[in-house]
């Protein structure tokens, strides 16, 4: 056990849900928070079932809003003394494309999945750094390899990897550590989430010409996501990198996720970018 305390965002279902279990398991104090409290059954009932119940307290975080986040962040702070580590994993997925889409679309995808990082992760830093702790962001292989129709999404999760890449020798001299978790593809509600219209005729007709290369799209996702993670194994990986002395800068959840990333990353957990801009700062 640990007096370690830990808020964990996007905790409703999933990676999240799964991650809230793993670290309280771990003997982590985790505080879970969702932006609507009223879907923590799930929650609730898992952690009872784990006998973890009561190293699991449910709070409101809507990472959207700058506001929401320091004020659960200084509740936090001021109920248990401190806060250790942040695992910023709610997100939202999104698939379409520009033209049929339009920008603003890509702004909404962009407020939770990057300004919701950043708004909890701000909120954070002055009781991670007096703690000496760490900040994980639940990142994607499309954080890495951009994806057709997830442009909005791999947009997001691009910026979320190059600011927190550009952080981590930034925040290690405050003594921070910084990781980015990139699963691939998840077993969760996450997929069901995106946007997908059962309709695929009315989808058809709102993409027009983009029409034939999205059902190629969509056939060739169905099969990669019969072979998914669960969001349990993805949970796990998040969990080692909360409670590993030295933890990489960037971790795959699985084989698979890091034979996606190969070819796109030469130094898969991001140790030689960090030695070479840690010595700028140094």
């Amino acid at each position: 056990m640990t007096d370690k305390t830990v808020l964990i965002t996007g905790t409703s279902s999933g990676i999240g849900l799964e991650t809230a279990l793993g670290a309280a398991r771990a003997g982590w104090r985790v505080v879970a928070t969702m932006r609507d409290v009223g879907k923590a059954g799930a929650l609730n009932e898992a952690a009872a079932a784990a006998g973890v119940a009561e190293r699991i307290e449910v709070r409101r975080l809507d990472v959207t809003e700058p506001a929401s986040a320091q004020e659960c962040v200084s509740a936090v702070v001021a109920d248990h003394g401190a806060l250790h580590a942040v695992i910023n994993n709610a997100g939202s997925g999104h698939v379409g494309t520009l033209e049929a889409d339009g920008v603003e679309v890509a702004r909404r995808v962009m407020e939770v999945n990057f300004f919701g990082v950043l708004n909890t992760t701000a909120a954070a830093l002055p009781h991670l750094r007096a703690a000496g702790g760490r900040v994980i962001a639940v990142s994607s292989v499309g954080g890495v390899v951009g994806q057709p129709f997830n442009e909005a999404y791999c947009a997001a999760k691009f910026a979320v990897e190059g600011y927190f890449e550009a952080l981590a020798p930034v925040a290690a001299t405050v003594g921070v550590g910084v990781t980015l978790v990139e699963p691939g593809a998840v077993a969760s509600e996450f997929v069901a989430n995106v946007g997908i219209p059962d309709d695929r005729a009315a989808m058809a007709e709102r993409l027009g010409a983009y029409a034939p290369a999205m059902d190629a799209y969509l056939t060739r996702t169905a099969g990669a996501f019969a072979a998914a993670q669960s969001a349990q194994d993805a949970a796990a990986a998040v969990v080692a990198a909360l409670t590993a002395e030295r933890p990489a800068l960037r971790v795959q959840t699985s084989e698979g996720a890091r034979a996606f990333v190969g070819p796109k990353l030469a130094d898969p957990d991001g140790s030689k970018v960090l030695g070479m801009t840690s010595a700028w700062v140094s």
